[in-house]
């Protein structure tokens, strides 16, 4: 598949549930301490190494990037989707968002002091993963900080509808921890945590956190 298939196929899902999508996700990060902890982790971390701007990428609604906001961070959230960004700005004014793509955020090399990716990878395949990975590589600066969110497990399958019942076209991929992990070490981070949650679960999640190496 070429890159603009996918990519077309993930802009124009995301702009038709982007209102859907929207209501579903206001407010559930409440409640969920693990994920909680993990973005105040985050905030922390990239707070030590010295602050500065960070990219939300894949921020959709711009749930997560008003979270690192309230956080204290200098918050930039990306998203391909338009409709997306729009529900973003309007409900979220403090962060700066913008229209963009993970395997080309147009960012100076250096200029970040963190990424932060959640369930962005989900529709990327697997051999444009590297590519992405790279690009959040030159984006941060030495030492910054990179988390990533995804599906783990094995496997993926078409999502062909969803939130609310609106048409998608969008593959969604599981993915093992520690084979990400071997991308992000073969790409220039150092992983320095993996968790799983709900590894017991229909649907566990893993969380990795990295450090840009020199």
């Amino acid at each position: 598949m070429r890159d603009e298939d996918w990519l077309a196929d993930v802009e124009s899902s995301y702009d038709t549930v982007a209102e859907s999508y929207a209501e579903l996700v206001r407010g559930a990060l409440d409640g969920h301490a693990y994920l909680m902890s993990a973005l105040s982790l985050f905030a922390e971390q990239v707070t030590a190494c010295g602050g500065g701007l960070v990219a939300d990428v894949g921020c959709g609604p711009g749930e997560v990037a008003a979270r690192l906001d309230a956080l204290g961070l200098d918050v930039l959230g990306i998203d391909l989707s338009p409709r997306m960004v729009d529900i973003a700005r309007r409900r979220h004014p403090s962060p700066r968002f913008e229209v963009g793509s993970m395997t080309d955020m147009q960012l100076a090399t250096g200029s970040l002091a963190g990424v932060l990716a959640w369930q962005s990878l989900i529709h990327v395949p697997d051999e444009a993963v590297p590519a992405v990975i790279s690009g959040f590589h030159d984006a941060v600066r030495p030492g910054g900080r990179l988390q990533l969110l995804f599906h783990a497990g094995e496997g993926s399958w078409v999502k062909t509808e969803g939130y609310g019942g609106h048409p998608m076209n969008v593959r969604v991929h599981r993915r093992q921890p520690d084979e990400v992990a071997t991308v992000l070490g073969v790409g220039g981070f150092e992983v320095e945590a993996q968790t799983v949650l709900d590894p017991g679960g229909e649907a566990p999640q893993a969380i990795l956190s990295a450090r840009r190496l020199p």
